[in-house]
């Protein structure tokens, strides 16, 4: 048995990213960049004007003053003004030649052919300079960094409309036990829904894989072993169930009979000790516990930065976010234990009634919080380190968010 340091470190060391292919910038969201891409020009390209505005000398502050031109956006530079003279200019509009700042329309006071500037003009107001965004020759986006809809505003903003990204991780998922059944089968009294296949697969698309789901094994070798030569192709292959020591609990054997070389078997954590990694010619495997609440426990913990590794980022390690206990709370210590709860963005509140084999805890969970075996209890607003599960940032509760 490993304790959980262990089995993070083990995957560290062992998961590399997969192959690469280039894509257009619309189909790249949510992947993970290959390469760092460089600016080809400056951004802005030119220096322009911030405002709708008059292009104008500081020594005409006060004056009445000339309009020379009016300057619209994707025009031509004015080659230049003299004192006494301004530029109307609109926004996006190159300055002219000689502009020591803008001065917006609604500063300016009508003088019948002419216009009145204000008394104080501050130098370089409202202009934008050259590469003031981003300088020619300098990297704006990493490697192994994810796309988002702003990467692509500044991958499209240097004229690139495909990059080379690594390919999402295939994942196959298969559940094992003759009791199981696909949530769209009518059951017998003595059979159960299968809920950690669809819970899986959710997650797993969630964090970009490309997942496909086969129906739950049977119970014997033959029956594992056809599931598995099945999902041989997978980058990872994700089974619940069937990973202790009951008498038809076979799964290792039947992966290890493929080639599978097990990593570890078991880790020092509660809910989910019976937990296998191990590595196949073309990929890599984890065995899950049957129980829903310690299955989805150990895929936030080891199957999430195992998927994150394959899709090529190097942000893997848990997120962690310190904040309070809302209230008192004890356990039963003596293990590493993982304590599921609710967060309101201030403070962690354990769920009642957590046992490993329930299913409703995992839909109120917001994060988690690990106990070394020395931890029995948490006081009122005790500072406690969580690992979030879901980040939904948007409240239901209208709250000042002005400083």
């Amino acid at each position: 048995m490993v304790t959980i340091y262990e089995a993070l470190d083990m995957i560290y060391n062992h998961i590399t990213p997969k192959s690469t292919h280039i894509i257009p910038i619309e189909a790249a969201v949510g992947s993970i960049v290959a390469q760092s891409y460089y600016a080809s020009f400056d951004l802005p390209r030119f220096d322009n004007s911030a405002m709708d505005g008059y292009a104008v000398k500081l020594a005409d502050a006060g004056k009445s003053v000339s309009i020379k031109e009016i300057t619209y956006a994707g025009d031509q530079r004015e080659t230049g003004f003299s004192e006494g003279e301004v530029v109307k200019i609109m926004t996006g509009a190159p300055t002219p030649a000689g502009c020591e700042a803008i001065v917006p329309i609604e500063e300016v006071q009508l003088n019948g052919e002419e216009i009145i500037l204000p008394e104080k003009i501050q130098s370089n107001a409202m202009i934008r300079y050259q590469g003031e965004d981003i300088k020619s020759g300098t990297c704006f986006l990493q490697a192994q960094t994810q796309i988002t809809a702003y990467s692509l505003a500044l991958l499209a903003s240097q004229g690139i409309s495909h990059i080379e990204v690594y390919r999402k991780p295939k994942v196959v998922i298969f559940s094992t036990g003759e009791e199981l059944k696909a949530h769209y089968e009518k059951i017998e009294p003595h059979q159960l829904y299968n809920s950690n296949a669809p819970m899986f697969y959710a997650r797993a698309k969630e964090l970009g894989c490309d997942v496909s789901y086969l129906a739950s094994s049977g119970d014997t070798i033959e029956a594992l072993q056809a599931a598995i030569r099945n999902a041989m192709d997978a980058d990872l292959i994700l089974t619940s169930g069937g990973v202790s020591v009951g008498d038809k609990d076979f799964t290792i054997q039947a992966f290890e009979e493929l080639g599978m070389k097990k990593l570890f078997t078991k880790v020092n954590i509660k809910p989910g000790k019976p937990t296998t990694f191990g590595k196949l010619p073309n990929g890599y495997v984890v065995n899950l516990p049957g129980n829903p609440l310690a299955a989805m426990v150990n895929f936030e913990m080891f199957v999430k930065p195992i998927i994150r590794m394959l899709s090529g980022t190097q942000s893997f390690y848990p997120p962690i976010i310190t904040t309070q206990m809302r209230n008192d709370y004890r356990l039963r210590g003596g293990k590493y234990s993982v304590i599921l709860g609710k967060w309101d963005g201030n403070s962690f509140e354990p769920i009642d009634n957590q046992k490993p084999g329930m299913v409703s805890p995992l839909y109120k969970a917001d994060g988690m919080i690990v106990t070394t075996p020395q931890t029995d209890c948490f006081k009122t607003g005790q500072l406690v380190k969580m690992i979030p599960i879901k980040l939904d940032l948007i409240t239901d509760k209208k709250e000042d968010f002005l400083m």
